[in-house]
């Protein structure tokens, strides 16, 4: 199968108050020297593959947009020295609204990027000022005809509920704008609560920096998100995975991979790989900070068995809306499948899953329950799965 490749760019021009990826704001004198490092891994990786294909790339972050552009153009070099790029790949460039100048545009038109993901989380500037966002909303919109005005139409936006000040009117506000853009895809994602983010540390102590005082609560968060699948699904831009829309031929195609569990290799901090072997494989894992990645230090590796490749048909299965096929499970494990039946049963019952021709998948209430729903399915022990699957702790957040 061809290989869906991923480059992280830790690297931001500021820090947002809810972000919890392993990026930050560092020196422009690191960029050389990170980008160099990266594209020694690029020729390195080879010696994990034995038929070097790939239909998919994904630049993600942090900020790509911040580095150089002879930078990207020097990654993009490397990928292509050591990687043969089937005509159909798809290119996706991860961008912060404000950051795309016409010499940027230019320079991703040159590399054959054929999508951008737009960091845009709200459309209302005092919701994004809020966490420390740098753009408007004229912005967003500029960037984005400035992209369709270059060829690149494949566009995806990105927006969070829960944010500081949201309300149901502003939400809806957000909604409507990302449909009026005519993008033809958009992610929604839920805020995280957790002590990875200042945001996040700040809402478990009860305290009002970042303007954590003015996050609604999670009923209305909810709230928001079915709000959202309704809006999208009356504009025709069809749900296809818990936190992804997209209109008619616009599914991200990397993203897919992953629910899929079709092989990737990642590259730069905090990077996630998966190389298949048969039904099973290895999972592996690079440092998650800047100076262990630069430091050479040892990737995590997890071999992921039978038992849990099976889990992850189930658990990542159930992310997609078109489900989990058992056949298609029985033809490929055999009778061990039978074992998480019970589980399909019971959660039938609770109406988080629904079960027909077939196929299992997820009820309205089993999308906002999906961390409940997928736990039924992981048999292994927690730290190991925190290894193994690169799984992000709200089921609402994507890769």
């Amino acid at each position: 199968m061809p290989l869906g490749l991923y480059v992280s760019i830790p690297f931001c021009r500021t820090k947002c108050s809810f972000c919890n990826f392993a990026s930050g704001v560092f020196s422009r004198a690191r960029y050389q020297e990170y980008t160099e490092r990266v594209c020694h891994e690029i020729a390195r990786s080879r010696a994990f593959v034995a038929k070097p294909e790939a239909d998919s790339i994904f630049f993600g972050g942090g900020t790509p947009t911040v580095l150089d552009t002879t930078q990207l153009q020097g990654i993009f070099a490397a990928i292509r020295h050591n990687f043969q790029l089937l005509p159909e790949t798809e290119i996706t460039v991860e961008c912060a609204p404000g950051t795309l100048s016409q010499d940027w545009v230019e320079t991703l038109v040159r590399c054959g990027v054929n999508r951008v993901s737009l960091g845009v989380q709200p459309f209302v500037d005092r919701e994004a000022s809020s966490v420390g966002r740098l753009h408007t909303r004229t912005i967003v919109l500029a960037d984005i005809a400035r992209l369709r005005d270059a060829g690149i139409s494949n566009i995806s936006v990105d927006l969070i509920a829960g944010l500081p000040h949201q309300t149901a009117e502003s939400w809806q506000f957000s909604l409507d704008e990302a449909v009026a853009s005519g993008v033809p895809h958009v992610s929604v994602y839920l805020l995280e609560v957790d002590d990875d983010s200042r945001l996040g540390r700040e809402l478990i102590a009860g305290g009002t920096r970042y303007h954590a005082h003015h996050v609604p609560d999670e009923d209305l968060t909810a709230s928001m998100y079915e709000t959202a699948c309704a809006r999208f699904s009356t504009a025709g831009i069809s749900q296809y995975e818990i936190s992804n829309f997209a209109r008619a031929g616009f599914v991200s195609q990397h993203n897919l991979k992953y629910w899929t569990r079709r092989p990737y290799l990642g590259f730069g901090v905090d990077a996630h790989s998966m190389i298949r072997k048969g039904l099973a494989g290895v999972r592996f894992c690079n440092p998650d900070s800047l100076e262990a990645y630069m430091a050479n230090q040892a990737v995590e590796r997890h071999p992921v068995t039978r038992l849990e490749a099976i889990e992850e048909a189930f658990f990542l299965g159930l992310r997609l809306m078109r489900g989990v096929g058992l056949p298609d499970l029985e033809a490929a494990f055999g009778d061990e499948v039978r074992d998480y039946l019970p589980a399909v049963k019971e959660l039938v019952e609770l109406g988080l899953l629904d079960q027909s021709e077939g196929w299992v998948r997820l009820t309205e209430r089993g999308k906002l329950l999906s961390n409940e729903v997928f736990q039924r399915f992981i048999a292994v022990p927690q730290s190991s799965a925190s290894v193994s699957y690169p799984v992000c702790k709200n089921a609402l957040c994507g890769f």
